[in-house]
């Protein structure tokens, strides 16, 4: 299927992209973005292969190329068949989205060691492993961007789960010591920071936290994943290519 010419440049054109955890919610409409700017997007998902699916058919529907890969971000052998095969059906990547990670609303007494590790590995193993298997394909050809979903969580708006917030602020250092050690081989490594969405944790908190949320934004309201979609094309693309170690915050003005 060939989508319609654009009315304008695309952001993406020809653009390689990787997002992981794009099965549904966020990464979906990440993926769904890119493929509109004129990407070719392959992505992750860790079980629901009938939501994988229908993310398949909405980024070929804009007329891009799709792969899709099935398992846990948090397996370094994943991660690098991941990439490898991606290698091997293009050539390479360009740009990559962390964006896999578990989410849970539990008080620290209710937190065991194991859902912990599982929501740690999950947001920062998971984007250190992918991170490190792309930049071997983003070093040889001296460019590429590497995208990382954060939040408002660690920057204590309102209450939220420790082991969550723990994760989304080790990503901030995590962004700010890549960008450093990566400039030279011309890439740039952003933090997009959203505030609540309509979904992940957005979905989970009680409403009285919400309630919260809104009373303190400027706009009033939670966000749409697609509000958030369209700020990480602009930090994947090339209007964004003296922006890097960025912490970019979309949260309706808190």
């Amino acid at each position: 299927m060939t989508a319609p010419s654009p009315s304008r440049a695309a952001a993406l054109l020809g653009k390689r992209c990787l997002v992981t955890g794009a099965s549904r919610g966020l990464g979906r409409a990440i993926a769904v973005a890119f493929a509109k700017e004129g990407a070719d997007v392959a992505f992750t998902y860790r079980a629901r292969k009938d939501a994988a699916t229908e993310t398949e058919r909405l980024i070929a529907a804009e007329g891009r190329r799709v792969l899709s890969f099935q398992g846990n971000v948090s397996d370094g052998a994943h991660a690098k068949a991941v990439l490898a095969e991606i290698g091997t059906a293009w050539g390479g990547v360009d740009v990559l989205v962390n964006n896999a990670g578990v989410t849970e609303v539990l008080p620290i007494a209710m937190i065991d060691e194991g859902e912990w590790d599982q929501v740690i590995d999950s947001h920062v193993k998971g984007s250190y492993l992918f991170s490190r298997a792309a930049l071997k394909s983003m070093i040889r050809q001296k460019s590429g961007v590497i995208l990382s979903i954060g939040n408002f969580a660690s920057g204590r708006v309102i209450e939220s789960p420790v082991h969550y917030a723990t994760a989304k602020a080790a990503l901030r250092g995590f962004t700010e010591a890549l960008a450093k050690e990566v400039g030279r081989h011309g890439i740039r490594v952003n933090l997009v920071a959203p505030g609540l969405l309509d979904t992940g944790l957005g979905k989970t908190l009680l409403p009285h936290r919400l309630d919260e949320y809104r009373a303190q934004a400027a706009l009033g309201r939670t966000g749409t994943v697609e509000e958030l979609a369209r700020a990480c094309v602009f930090l994947a693309s090339d209007a964004a290519s003296f922006m890097t170690g960025v912490k970019l915050t979309v949260d309706g003005g808190l």
